[in-house]
């Protein structure tokens, strides 16, 4: 007897052990997950593999990347791209904090070259969107939290393109205090930056180095606006002496045993944050490594651009570390922190030497989604867990809701709607079902459900029930005529018994129960009979009436245009405007004594393009107009007169130029539109209107809203949407106020049902037209989002679109020659001279790096018009506050708005008044 009790107790711990880490034999609470992989192994740091081959959905595939040679790197696992949830279970001990790591290697794994775009969850908390541009490139997620479960779900959806796929899921336990902040009970720390000062190559450090094999990147690595800027004199040092790193966050020895001096007495950096502007946590790890002479100093103070130094700025490393090779950590667990951070370490004028950095770690707060209110839907999970509907995993409403059920949009949403309908269901229906207090709609008809129908009392919203075409028994409960929202209750072919309750009878509802022979009413319900009948006259007559008035309506309307057609050429469908569904009033048709008669028999010419010529006009009540005359009398010539009357007449906002009508007599076609005082920005940026000077940045950025928010308005305000195809700086025009509207709508095309348009003939404009649409003829709005990157990069740069002298050597046009500048971090060798470095920094990056979004070589790598539009906001935003804080108000502005530069500079160093708290209720920052 004991001897088996013993073997039992054997075989439940390994079981046990499997379960709960079956690949971190080397350290407690680690986790290596090869995803898609096949087999067990150990990698070259010693950390230990494991395959996801538990999980019984999706499909493995093999990759091969060049120069990739990492084991867990040439397996991918992919998922459907359906609106199911894919989730990983991960076993973790409460109150423990970890480290959890995704990494992401596309591999092209399903031959389609088509770049992936979804979703990444923790839990209910939406963690990250993955955004695949390139196959060979590693994409890298890292998440500190805090365990409140003894489980968490990293979980895949929302396929926007291509298909969600993993390569590796990582999890890292800390010890003790690591990451301990004031809000880990609501905020994760979404990993933004971890640098590794002075390097002495461009590996990472992590495992074994890193106990907690947190990955420290080398800031010797060539990457993209990442640690550009740096200062004349910056030169690397380092030890081969122990450092004791045993305090807060404990880096690794090596990383402490490395960093960076400015001997000029200056250390300056400029970085992307990704996820920012927002709250963070960032600290910097200082350690004296080099040998002060006795009447030597080391003290530096961190200086910000545009502001007063901070308060208590001096560092002296070995005070402060209380000796040396000890690390120091200062920082804050709370301030706010901008897209683009420069930072300069400056010495102090009483040190004899200059700053020295060795490490430096940002993380966003990510603020925490405590999930759904109904946990009760897990006790129905488990009676079915090993089919296949019921192995989505994660919260049930959050970030997406589980494809079987809807949720409401409440902060902590309830489940609304259950649809398991033939899903092979068995058994009584669960009980807990009927604990679901925001219950709509239930759907479990299909199934072999077998007992009696349970209490339905708990769920008062309850409209719609189907059960039928199961094996159910017993009578109906009279806790259904309760029900005060029931309105379909569907039975049938089921084996239920007794009488129907007279209350159901009574109610104003959809009634079935055929089929279910030993169930029948006490008596022939008349007036429920006169209801189901009335309401199907009262559909019938409705139905009837709809469609004699949409018949009279439609020949009305015919009959309308039919009067007011301007030429059977104008037969184009008529978009439709979101704002305003009516039809469109028909465009206003000048007779052309009334156009020479306003333009003076064409005296004043006032622009011209492939168009034809425009000339200066005032009508006879004094409103200023510009006449555009049509050069070409062809038909393709006519078709786009007649294209851009049909769209004109139609569409209406403050940002596209006013339409006022039209002209074709003798042969001659004229659009008519408001005069624009100023002219074009083309002509502001480099053309005759600059003489030596220019408009100032922030101009420049509300120019671009305006434009923007124009190009939105066909993009998403107007159905179908409508595509401009011929986007560009002269097409962007002035008005008295300076105000920018969107001009020149001959080209435009419908985007009928969101599908893309063929076209035979590309039109466009060189140095603008979207690459893509030119080789493949898809048009998309994707393509005018590439034109508004153009013209975003020429509000930077002051340069035209293309050009054979400006760009230098082997470079005709300006997306190249930006892009070679940005991706390098030169963004100075970039921006327009008359600027005056009047501008801050972070506006222009922000701008920049967005341009070069917009003007990749792939539509669906580009981000949406209203994704851009936010950016410039932004920006603008950036720009009034510094502004203001060089008027002197920035302490409000400080304390009021996560773009605050004064904020950007708390990551060091001592208190200071001028921090940002993450939220007023919670708590202030600390440094340490």
């Amino acid at each position: 007897m004991a001897r088996r009790f013993l073997l039992l107790f054997l075989v439940l711990s390994v079981t046990l052990v499997l379960l709960l880490d079956s690949s971190s034999a080397q350290m407690p609470g680690f986790v290596s997950l090869d995803c898609g992989g096949k087999e067990n192994f150990t990698d070259e740091l010693g950390l230990n593999w494991a395959p996801d081959d538990y999980l019984i959905y999706g499909e493995t595939t093999d990759i091969s990347i060049a120069n990739e040679t990492r084991k867990q790197y040439t397996t991918v696992r992919h998922f459907p791209a359906d609106s199911r949830k894919y989730c990983y279970k991960l076993n973790v001990m409460r109150r423990t904090r970890y480290l959890i790591r995704a990494t992401f290697l596309y591999g092209n794994f399903d031959n389609n070259n088509v770049y992936p775009k979804f979703d990444i969850s923790f839990g209910a908390t939406h963690w990250s969107t993955i955004e695949i541009s390139d196959a060979t490139t590693i994409e890298v997620r890292e998440l500190i939290f805090l365990a409140s479960s003894p489980t968490i779900d990293v979980c895949l959806s929302n396929a926007t393109t291509g298909q969600p796929f993993i390569s590796t899921l990582e999890l890292r336990q800390f010890n003790g205090s690591v990451y301990l902040t004031p809000f880990e009970e609501h905020f994760y720390l979404s990993v933004s930056a971890r640098i590794n000062f002075g390097a002495d190559s461009e590996a990472p450090v992590r495992y074994p180095d890193d106990p907690f094999d947190r990955i420290w990147e080398s800031d010797s690595l060539k990457k993209a606006n990442y640690l550009v800027d740096v200062a004349a004199g910056t030169m690397k040092v380092s030890t081969k002496l122990p450092i004791d790193v045993n305090r807060d966050e404990m880096p690794p020895e090596k990383v402490m045993q490395t960093a960076v001096v400015g001997t000029n007495g200056s250390l300056t950096y400029r970085l992307n944050l990704d996820g920012f502007p927002g709250f963070g946590w960032a600290f910097t790890y200082f350690a004296e490594i080099e040998d002060l002479k006795p009447d030597e100093s080391r003290k530096f103070r961190l200086v910000l651009p545009d502001q007063p130094e901070v308060s208590k700025p001096v560092v002296n490393i070995q005070e402060n570390a209380h000796g040396k090779n000890r690390v120091y950590e200062p920082g804050y667990t709370n301030l706010s922190l901008p897209f683009v951070l420069s930072f300069r370490f400056g010495k102090t004028s009483d040190s004899s030497r200059g700053p020295l950095l060795n490490a430096m770690e940002i993380n966003k707060y990510l603020e925490r989604n405590d999930g759904s209110l109904d946990g009760v839907i897990a006790n129905v999970i488990v009676l079915y867990s090993s089919d296949d509907w019921a192995q989505e995993g994660g919260d049930p409403c959050l970030p997406v809701p589980w494809s079987w059920l809807q949720c409401n949009s409440d902060p902590r949403p309830s489940i609304t709607e259950i649809h398991l309908s033939s899903k092979n269901l068995t058994g009584n229906i669960p009980s807990d079902l009927t604990k679901l207090s925001k219950l709509v709609e239930l759907w479990l008809d299909g199934n072999s459900l077998t007992g009696s129908m349970p209490d339905f009392s708990g769920c008062p919203d309850l409209k719609i029930i189907h059960l039928e075409n199961n094996q159910l028994t017993g009578e109906l409960p009279s806790s259904l005529v309760n029900l005060p929202n029931l309105r379909e209750l569907h039975l049938q072919s089921n084996m239920l018994s007794g009488t129907v309750p007279s209350g159901l009878l009574d109610k104003n509802l959809v009634l079935n129960y055929t089929g279910n022979v030993d169930l029948h009413e006490r008596r022939r319900r008349v007036r429920h009979l006169n209801i189901i009948i009335g309401s199907s006259v009262g559909a019938a007559v409705l139905l009837i009436a709809t469609i004699v008035s949409c018949l009279f309506l439609r020949k009305g309307k015919n009959r309308h245009y039919d009067q007011d057609q301007i030429r059977d050429s104008l037969s184009v469908q008529r978009p439709v405007s979101s704002l305003n569904d009516a039809p469109a009033e028909a465009a206003h048709c000048f007779t052309l004594s009334d156009i020479e008669a306003a333009t003076k028999m064409f005296e004043k010419k006032i622009g011209s393009g492939g168009f034809g010529v425009v000339y200066y006009g005032k009508l006879k009540d004094g409103k200023e107009i510009a006449v555009k005359v049509l050069t070409s009398n062809s038909y393709q010539g006519k078709r786009e007169f007649s294209n851009e009357v049909i769209l004109l007449s139609r569409i209406h906002h403050r940002n596209l130029v006013q339409f006022l009508g039209y002209c074709q007599e003798e042969g001659r076609s004229m659009l008519v539109y408001e005069f624009m005082h100023n002219g074009t920005l083309k002509e502001h940026l480099y053309g005759a209107l600059t003489r030596g000077q220019s408009i100032n940045w922030i101009k420049r950025l509300e120019i671009a809203e305006d434009a923007g928010k124009g190009i939105e308005y066909l993009h998403t305000g107007c159905v179908p949407a409508i595509i401009h195809r011929d986007l560009k700086s002269s097409n962007i025009l002035l008005d008295k106020h300076m105000r920018a509207k969107v001009s020149d709508f001959g080209l435009s095309k419908l985007a009928v049902d969101g599908a893309s348009h063929v076209s035979s003939i590309v039109r466009g404009t060189v140095g603008y037209l979207d690459p893509e649409y030119y080789i493949s003829q898809q048009l998309t709005d994707k393509s005018d989002v590439y034109s508004f990157g153009v013209i975003l990069l020429e509000l930077i740069s002051g340069q035209e679109a293309i050009s054979n002298e400006n760009f230098g050597v082997n470079c005709r046009n300006i997306v190249q020659w930006a892009k070679m500048h940005i991706e390098s971090g030169d963004i100075q060798g970039i921006i327009d001279p008359l600027l005056r470095d009047e501008y801050d920094i972070q506006s222009m990056w922000k701008i920049a790096e967005k341009a070069l979004m917009c003007v990749q070589p792939h539509g669906h790598m580009r981000p949406s018009i209203s994704d851009v539009l936010k950016d410039i906001q932004d920006a603008i935003l950036i720009e009034r506050e510094t502004a203001m804080a060089r008027e002197g108000n920035s302490d409000d502005m400080s304390r009021n708005s996560i773009h605050s530069s004064l904020n950007m500079g708390s990551l060091d160093l001592g208190a200071t008044e001028n921090y940002l708290s993450l939220d007023d209720t919670i708590a202030r920052p600390t440094a340490r």
